[in-house]
């Protein structure tokens, strides 16, 4: 079960959630960062088929998945990143009713803080600074979630809503491993159309 490289599938589709818009209101429209090429859809193709199992249903079954939540801001401040306690236990409250009824339970095994400016602003899919963030902080295996909280204001993550690895990718590159997203996202958050905590409640398993 690769639970930790989930993939944020909904993430450009986040917005269908929300209610309708005020008349002449206007919002940031963000995007997903998790792209595919075909060449790499093929061999996801063929990892699958590979490891695919006899399927089973079991009414009963159940998994605790792990999930370890990297707060990073540019200050101390929620403005600037700082996410409180409160709204991070509303995240995985968001994860738990997303996965009602499929026998997932997500708890938070751990949050740790770290006030890094270029990392919240810059942080985008295959950047430096995003490889220099994982290798600090991803905590857990393959079992388990990295959630990763930034601000995506420059550089090539600018305007996302947020990005994840895939499954296939853990074997080779498991640091690489866990889910980048738009930390006003979470419930109540802030960002128009976009506070649910549906980012990194909605992906591939």
């Amino acid at each position: 079960m690769f639970i930790s490289a989930a993939v944020a599938f909904l993430l450009g589709s986040s917005v269908t959630f929300a209610g309708p818009l005020a008349e002449n209101s206007t919002i940031t429209v963000r995007k997903c960062g998790t792209t595919i090429s075909d060449e790499r859809l093929i061999a996801a193709e063929e990892y699958f088929a590979l490891h695919k199992v006899t399927p089973f249903f079991d009414p009963f079954a159940t998994a605790t998945v792990n999930v370890y939540y990297h707060v990073i801001s540019e200050d101390d401040t929620l403005a600037g990143g700082n996410v409180g306690d409160d709204l991070i236990a509303a995240q995985i409250s968001a994860l738990n009713d997303g996965y009602s009824g499929s026998g997932l339970t997500f708890t938070l095994a751990g949050t740790d803080r770290t006030v890094n400016s270029d990392w919240f602003n810059t942080v985008g899919p295959d950047s430096d600074e995003q490889t220099d963030m994982k290798t600090s902080l991803r905590q857990g295996g393959a079992a388990d979630l990295n959630l990763y909280s930034v601000g995506f204001k420059s550089g090539s993550g600018s305007g996302l809503l947020g990005y994840s690895t895939f499954p296939w990718d853990y074997e080779s590159d498991p640091q690489d491993d866990g889910v980048v997203f738009l930390f006003s996202s979470v419930p109540n958050g802030g960002t128009t159309n976009y506070e649910q905590g549906k980012v990194s409640a909605c992906r591939h398993l």
